[in-house]
């Protein structure tokens, strides 16, 4: 009989943002974004558990306190090495299958978490990393920013860490699948379905104080009448609406060398 694998979705969070400190736990609506990303990663038809990849930094004990109200366990790690941070955690949580995904992405939709997680395991787990992301061989973004999930074996995780000594692997979980490592592992980005892509590219991601005014602006406009909204919803409101865009149409997304 087949065993089923453990899926864990792994939060990097921290309070000392360069950009934006605090962001994780800034509220909309009553609620610390971090919380809102929580109870939609709840709603994902595969992730087993969730878990919160925190630094050991006394700044970062809010983000623990909000995980054990939620009955999310917190791992508690060096600043600087994410890669070590995240692997320590999986490892606790006995995942077989990470789900990357970072603190900064408080609108992740559900469904486009369950789109990535699904290509993974089907065909018997014929690829080592899937995103939507691109970054993969001649494919592009077409998902918005603020949508990105990766997802992964924990062993292979486990063993890139064990290798790389490079301070951009080390803070970037997974830079070295398709950098360094694009030729021994077997990557994919997914389509993006046609519902899910815009001629205009959507920031949905909390990196500055002006992305934090247009996720505010989406979130309490859709959430009254559904909390869970979906990325289908909030691009149909964009379309309407495209003058909310302006807000952070001009930050710039921080890039690693070697990538465009």
């Amino acid at each position: 009989m087949k065993v089923r694998k453990k899926i864990v979705a792994c939060i990097e969070a921290r309070m000392t943002s360069s950009r934006l400190p605090g962001k994780v736990l800034k509220t909309i609506s009553g609620k610390p974004v971090l919380q809102i990303l929580i109870e939609r990663l709840m709603r994902s038809r595969f992730i087993d558990e969730i878990i919160i990849a925190a630094t050991d930094r006394i700044e970062d004990d809010p983000i623990e306190k909000l995980g054990y109200k939620l009955g999310i366990y917190t791992f508690r790690g060096s600043e600087d090495d994410v890669l070590g941070r995240v692997v320590c955690a999986a490892e606790i949580a006995g995942a077989d299958i990470i789900v990357e995904i970072t603190g900064d992405c408080p609108l992740m939709d559900p469904e486009v978490v369950d789109s990535v997680i699904e290509k993974f395991l089907s065909e018997d787990q014929k690829y080592d990393y899937v995103t939507n992301i691109g970054y993969v061989g001649d494919s592009i973004r077409e998902i918005p920013i603020g949508m990105d999930v990766r997802v992964f074996n924990f062993k292979d995780l486990k063993e890139i860490s064990e290798i790389t000594n490079d301070p951009e692997d080390r803070e970037h979980v997974s830079l070295y699948f398709f950098r360094t490592g694009k030729d021994k592992y077997k990557l994919l980005n997914i389509d993006t379905p046609d519902k899910w892509k815009r001629d205009y590219n959507p920031r949905l991601c909390l990196d500055t104080k002006e992305d934090f005014a247009l996720i505010n602006k989406i979130y309490k406009k859709l959430s009254p009448g559904n909390e869970y909204f979906s990325l289908e919803d909030i691009l149909c409101y964009l379309d309407k609406n495209r003058d909310k865009l302006k807000v952070n149409s001009m930050i710039i997304q921080k890039t690693v060398k070697d990538l465009e």
